[in-house]
């Protein structure tokens, strides 16, 4: 019974410290490295600050309980990559840089007056140290990965000992055994190597790891033959492994995380063997027992943080609580704080003796109940808000549903009135609000709807391009080969494409970016790198050859061109952007340049006209969102804080075309939301949702006629959704859709493609690298046998214009008129007959009422018999035969 016996550490508990013994006022840099960010000694605290080439020092304990303070070590010219305290001189400080360095430092014990020069300095490396770590066991030695080399320094004699054999790639990590005499390390070649350094350079043992070149790392298990590694599977699921090097063909246990991509951060206590795993750019730390006798990865507890971790560490255990059974304590590196977390095991409780005469007075009280108050009088703001939260609990999004994490109103935070208990409000009141469209179920359609055998793709247009489009007819995607070709495939006819060349256009240059005219079908708009913008007109029935002369030809702008938008109801105006920091727009049935929009002062990130087409809005990489009245003036209308981070950044209208929705990145490179009111841009966004962390700016696309938003980015493999509502909480998080591999692009398609029958809502193209995948968004409704006429509002009918270019630009307004997606035969489902609910059951009471004793006795018996058999059929043992009596003796 050894595989089922229960881990001593089964109730150990997570809990951080308290906020005031939080480290404050820290500036935390970027994590694109493989270190763990932060590092902690018996008495300081070392991590990456925001500058490249600094570290923040802070000691680990407040001295009489005073506010630590920070100190920055400007210890290299680059970006500090990794760096270790030494495990026998808790000042000792070994840094390792972009600059091809490595540094060692001696610390003053309170954190302050830091020195301005190493101790020493070891390399120059060749190329870019990524990782190191001193000896366990000797003082002196530090092993460093540089590139594909990892090298054994004496650090007295400032000189390397051995390099062990170049790897097939980038070391990932390097891991000591506890006893010194081993060494491993793990690559971007997907390889775990161990070596022992002292006899020969040459890896002893090597295995194929984790199927995914991602951020790997291995770990040692105390002095024995046990090594873990973390990493990514083929599917890019996290996983950790557990290995036995006396046996190194395969893994002993394997077990899977989640699909998140933030690269995982293993610490391991070799004594106790808890294992504990966190996310960079995640808030859930994962604690593991490692039992390799049996053997196992036992999970022991997972702990929701508050804030996102960028770094974690591990104190030493000589500066553990012993005495409060604090066996591990988790150093969470997060924007502006460092946050302890203790693992404390529960012992014994205090036992109370049970005479009268000395037992205690003091009652516990449990914390899963606050205690009871009086009433007191609500006021009048209270009474508001109850009311209004009673109407919310009686109108059609009143299920449940969890509210967005991370979510902050910066500019409207009102105080949270309550004078009910929980018993006496609805869940609803109590989580918020929901969207009906919460249980959301993206679905790749079958495959005799894909496109595939794609050759040639190009993957690498500039960010500011979707790098594909699409209107109800066909798709157009961009090739990688000299002259900018672009091909044009016809969405009715789906499948294999042949092995021969398709036909193009040849667009003489490279594309920046594209899009259909969405009034004419057959018109395709492509930007190129000489700052033209050239008309191309596809025929009827698709490309039968080579295009190589465009309908017409635009030239104004005298830079590359970064983006283009049709407008939404002008027929023959198109809006471009450009590196000349202007904005043009232009009137196609003229041929030439109506509008040149001036006030940016850096690169045009994005830009989207308003639904009604009066303004036009811009995103810039200087961190400011701009809407233009273009007819009434070249100069910026409204003006307010957009992003900070200049990465990339999209935007969109929505909400009736009241208020902008940007995607960004913020200072720390993770990815957001932003919510701006247009007629008030200068107050700053209502809402900042923080997404995750990843490297592509997400690009929105918004149904106006469900308030659903859509976010991906090129390269991702998940695509997020969220119904935006004008007032808090303002994102109601949807199920998102999540695909295997990573998608090139994403694009949707008119709402007249979607399948009302099916209750689709939205419908889109995935790009792969070889394929065209159609995706479709679905509500999961019971009576599908209805029209759902509250999924469905009457649509814009935005493929016919609603006035000319002339009239657009002479100050006229126009609408699209509006149609219906009910299909004939089909009932609006709200004028579907109510069910009358029947009775189910009948109650207990009259049950008991209606059968006397004997009778309830029988019928018990009966249905006892009908489970077990006949009452009078012999019991299988009763067959059995006996032994003789001589056997017992």
């Amino acid at each position: 019974m050894n595989r089922f016996k229960a881990s001593r550490f089964r109730h150990a508990a997570a809990k951080p410290a308290r906020k005031e013994a939080w480290i404050r006022d820290i500036r935390a840099g970027s994590t694109t490295s493989f270190g763990n960010h932060i590092k902690s000694s018996c008495c300081l605290i070392a991590f990456n600050a925001d500058s490249a080439g600094v570290l923040g020092i802070v000691p680990l304990e407040s001295q009489d309980g005073g506010k630590m303070t920070v100190s920055q070590l400007c210890c290299h010219s680059d970006v500090v990559t990794d760096f270790d305290f030494s495990p026998f001189d808790a000042l000792l400080l070994a840094t390792g840089s972009a600059d091809e360095t490595v540094k060692v430092w001696r610390l003053s014990e309170s954190g302050q007056d830091l020195p301005s020069c190493p101790g020493m300095t070891l390399g120059p490396a060749g190329c870019q140290v990524e990782t190191l770590q001193f000896h366990p066991t000797a003082d002196g030695v530090l092993v460093s990965g540089a590139g594909r080399t990892a090298k054994v320094w004496d650090v007295a004699q400032q000189k390397p000992l051995t390099a062990l054999e170049p790897h097939g790639d980038l070391i990932q990590s390097v891991a000591w055994k506890q006893d010194g005499a081993l060494l491993g390390t793990s690559s971007k070649d997907k390889k775990l190597r161990i070596f022992d350094p002292r006899t020969k350079p040459a890896a002893a043992q090597s295995i194929q790891g984790h199927a995914n070149n991602k951020d790997s790392r291995l770990l040692w298990m105390n002095t024995s033959d046990y090594v873990l590694s973390v990493g990514f599977s083929q599917m890019r699921e996290r996983e950790v492994k557990l290995w036995d090097t006396r046996r190194f063909s395969s893994s002993l246990v394997s077990v899977t995380l989640d699909t998140s991509p933030g690269a995982a951060i293993p610490l391991l206590d070799p004594d106790t063997g808890l294992l504990v795993v966190a996310g960079k750019g995640e808030n859930l730390l994962y604690c593991f027992e490692v039992c390799p006798s049996l053997p196992a990865l036992m999970p022991v507890t997972q702990y929701l943080m508050e804030g996102k971790a960028k770094g974690a560490a591990l104190v030493p255990k000589r500066a553990l609580d012993v005495m409060s059974c604090e066996v591990l304590r988790v150093l969470q590196l997060t924007d502006s704080f460092i946050v302890p977390i203790s693992y404390t095991v529960p012992r014994k409780v205090e036992k109370m003796s049970l005479n009268p005469a000395r037992r205690p007075q003091e009652t516990f009280t449990s914390c899963l109940f606050p205690l009871a108050r009086r009433e007191e009088p609500v006021p009048p703001a209270a009474q508001h808000l109850a009311a209004r939260s009673g109407d919310m609990d009686r109108s059609e999004g009143s299920s449940l549903s969890s509210p967005p994490s991370s979510l902050s109103s910066p500019s409207s935070s009102a105080p949270s009135l309550s004078t009910a208990s929980p018993s006496q409000k609805s869940l609803q009141s109590i989580l918020g609000p929901s969207s009906k469209f919460r249980h959301t179920l993206g679905t790749l359609l079958p495959r005799g709807t894909h496109i595939t055998n794609l050759k040639g793709l190009n993957l690498t247009t500039p960010g500011e391009s979707d790098g594909i489009c699409a209107n109800r007819l066909r798709v157009a995607v961009p090739l990688l080969s000299a002259g900018g070709q672009i091909a044009v495939l016809e969405l009715s006819k789906p499948g294999r494409l042949p092995d021969t060349s398709v036909p193009t256009i040849e667009n003489g240059t490279p594309v920046a970016d594209f899009c259909w005219d969405p009034f004419d079908l057959q018109r395709l708009a492509v930007a190129g790198d000489d700052a033209k913008i050239r008309l191309w007109r596809v025929p009827p029935g698709g490309l039968q050859e080579t295009l190589l002369e465009p309908e017409a030809v635009l030239r104004g702008h005298t830079e590359k061109i970064y983006s283009l938008k049709f407008h939404p109801l002008a027929a023959d105006i198109l809006a471009s952007s450009s590196y000349d920091m202007s904005v043009r727009i232009w009137d196609l049935q003229a041929g030439r340049e109506k509008l040149c929009l001036r006030g940016h002062r850096e690169q045009i990130l994005s830009m989207a006209w308003s639904p009604d087409g009066r303004k036009l809005a811009t995103v810039s990489k200087d961190g400011r969102v701009r809407v233009y009245a273009p007819r009434q003036s070249l100069e910026p209308e409204q003006e307010g804080p957009g992003p900070e981070g200049g990465r990339g950044a999209r935007l969109v209208w929505v909400c009736g075309g009241h208020y902008l929705l940007v995607s960004g990145f913020d200072s720390r490179s993770e990815r957001q939301l932003y919510l701006s009111d247009a007629a008030s841009l200068a107050a700053g966004p209502l809402a900042v949702l923080s997404i995750d962390t990843a490297p592509s700016t997400l690009i929105p696309f918004y149904d106006p006629d469900t308030s659903v938003a859509f976010l991906t980015g090129k390269g991702d493999t998940r695509v997020f959704v969220y119904e935006v509502v004008p007032e808090a909480p303002f994102f109601l998080e949807c199920n998102s859709f999540t695909s295997s591999d990573p998608h090139k692009g994403f694009v949707f398609l008119p709402k007249t493609e979607c399948d009302v029958r099916e209750v689709d809502f939205a419908r889109a193209l995935r790009l792969r690298q070889n394929s065209i995948e159609p995706v479709t968004f679905r509500v999961p409704r019971v009576k599908k046998d209805y029209f759902q006429d509250d999924i469905y509002p009457a649509t814009a009918v935005c493929w016919e214009p609603a006035l000319s270019a002339a009239a657009w630009c002479a100050g006229t307004d126009g609408q699209h008129r509006t149609i219906s997606l009910q299909p004939r035969d089909m009932t609006p489902v709200s004028a579907a007959p109510q069910d009358v609910p029947s009775r189910k059951y009948v109650p207990a009471s009259v049950y008991l009422e209606e059968k006397s004793d004997e009778q309830k006795k029988e019928e018990l018996l009966s249905a006892m018999v009908a489970k077990l058999g006949n009452r009078d059929d012999p019991l299988p043992q009763e067959s059995f035969e006996g032994v003789d009596e001589a056997e017992w003796d």
